[in-house]
């Protein structure tokens, strides 16, 4: 960056990066331990994100040794067997205890037949709506609509970001402590239901800083929508029957394991339809209340979905229903960057879902957890710091050079950018159905829209978010597809179609970094962390 001043310079113990779940339960957290806190959001905190304009399941289970086992089986084989049996305990451990603060924090938790809440399940509205809140009530600086451009270190570590704000058009610095990168994941602009701001920014970021990523090859996740809707609610179609255009069933689709039916016939022009007609009725009226608007569509197009057909397409979501991310190295949450930490989708899933997570509930789960795990550790290392960190000499890290200067902004080359790298990553033959050939195809234009972006310089205006959004997508498929191309057999949500089976001697986890140069290395599955 360029060595004019920010306009507004702030200081902090703790930094948190990304307003959703993870983010504020990370900074609520910071504070209880004695922190100072600022958090930054690329839009509004309490409403942006993929949780905020949905309703969630959460993967709460009682304290019950049987429930508990029962839980953690239920993905297990689904992923890979690549979960941490240790991860699931310590997360099914802190959401029960995170849910049941929410209810006393004020969460208007519904009753069940019993008159008992039930805990199993959250409205984003009013979740995040509460969770702003309590930030706020914790004393945290919120500055909204101020994406993060850059992360700031020196050679003790990462102690800061500098960013912009998109309202104002002011620049923004934060020196702290230690900082939490929780921005969510990456849906490449897909327009699945608010996931626009989840662009990959925090991997980007955490890999300037020279953090790593694990799980990158389980991060093509495709979700059933209906063509004329951005809800992608998969959860529901467990009630779906799926048939052609003359009625015809179309025998093995579903929302667990038919996802690849549905897709090979959309790939074959087949246009594929729905109809909810296996939910019970006496359900009805509880699935309407449980998400709202995911109904919404088809009651203004005067469609009832359990009882009509409708068309449906698979969505994009990429590692917001993936489960790759920013690799974490201890139960701090912490990166191998000192002072840098990651949670929520922004942080690899693998840990409890190996290659597959489906729906919200894990999800959720894990970014309540992995926030409150984060906010503690940020906070303690802050405190080891002392007063020495707010004289450390700082320095920007962005792989592009971003100036004060005049604007040279592009904004058809950035588009066209996105689009190039959507055409990668969307087509189902390309991404879902995967081959050596062409993930390799696909790399050698990645790599050259890499290079493009990486000899640009980047004024800071407005447009310098969408040119480091589309930096940030670039480099999120050039992770993918790398650590893809590695992993040479199916398993999870990772589909190699020249490599069809599941392979005994790969269960292990890959994990990726590099910026100009992608590597990917093997890392062992502890043996006291597998599930029996």
């Amino acid at each position: 960056m360029s060595e004019r001043k920010p306009d507004l310079q702030l200081t902090a113990d703790v930094l948190v990066i990304g307003g959703g779940p993870a983010g504020t339960w990370a900074a609520i957290t910071a504070v209880s331990k004695g922190s100072k806190v600022v958090l930054v959001d690329k839009g509004y905190c309490g409403t942006s994100g993929a949780t905020a304009p949905s309703g969630t399941g959460v993967w709460y289970i009682n304290p019950d040794k049987q429930q508990r086992e029962e839980a953690k089986q239920s993905r297990y084989g689904l992923g890979g067997q690549l979960a941490d049996n240790r991860w699931m305990d310590r997360v099914l451990d802190r959401t029960y205890e995170n849910m049941n603060k929410l209810g006393e924090f004020g969460y208007p938790f519904p009753l069940d037949e019993l008159g008992n809440p039930y805990k199993r399940g959250l409205q984003g509205p009013e979740y995040m709506k509460l969770m702003r809140r309590l930030v706020l009530k914790a004393g945290v600086r919120i500055l909204d609509h101020s994406p993060a451009l850059e992360l700031l270190a020196d050679d003790h570590g990462v102690g800061g970001a500098h960013g912009y704000n998109l309202h104002t058009g002011e620049t923004w610095s934060v020196q702290a402590g230690a900082v939490i990168i929780a921005t969510g994941g990456c849906a490449f602009l897909s327009k699945a239901l608010g996931c626009n701001v989840l662009t990959g920014d925090g991997y980007l970021l955490a890999a300037e800083a020279g953090a790593e990523l694990s799980g990158m090859e389980f991060s093509n996740a495709y979700a059933i929508s209906p063509t004329f809707s951005s809800v992608t609610k998969t959860a529901y179609y467990r009630y779906a029957s799926f048939y052609y255009e003359d009625g015809t069933a179309v025998e093995g689709a579903g929302s667990q394991r038919g996802r690849s039916i549905i897709a090979r016939n959309l790939l074959q022009g087949r246009q594929v339809y729905a109809s909810l007609d296996q939910a019970p009725e006496d359900i009805h009226p509880l699935l309407r209340v449980n998400q709202t608007n995911f109904f919404l569509p088809f009651d203004r197009l005067g469609i009832d979905p359990f009882k009509d057909k409708f068309p449906v397409t698979l969505r994009l979501e990429g590692t917001v229903r993936g489960t790759g991310g920013i690799h974490i190295v201890d139960e701090t949450c912490a990166t191998k960057v000192p002072g840098l930490y990651a949670a929520g989708d922004a942080a690899t899933r693998e840990l409890i879902c190996g290659g597959f997570t489906g729906g919200g509930s894990h999800n959720a789960a894990w970014a309540m957890s992995s926030g409150s795990f984060a906010g503690e550790g940020a906070a303690v290392y802050a405190a080891t710091l002392g007063d020495s960190s707010s004289t450390r000499s700082l320095k920007g890290l962005s792989s592009s050079t971003l100036t004060r200067g005049a604007s040279d902004a592009k904004p058809n080359k950035t588009e066209e950018r996105v689009r190039a790298v959507q055409d990668e990553v969307a087509p189902y033959d390309r991404n879902l159905f995967r081959t050596s050939k062409g993930l390799n195809e696909s790399l050698s234009t990645l790599d050259h829209i890499w290079q493009d972006i990486r000899n640009e310089t980047i004024s800071l205006d407005a447009h310098s978010v969408k040119k480091r959004e589309a930096a940030a997508m670039t480099a999120t498929a050039r992770w993918m597809y790398n650590t893809a191309l590695e992993r040479t057999e199916t398993r999870g949500m990772h589909k190699r179609e020249d490599f069809p089976q599941q392979d005994a001697s790969q269960q292990y986890r890959l994990i990726s970094g590099g910026l100009d140069k992608v590597w990917v290395k093997k890392e062992e599955v502890a043996k006291e962390a597998v599930l029996h």
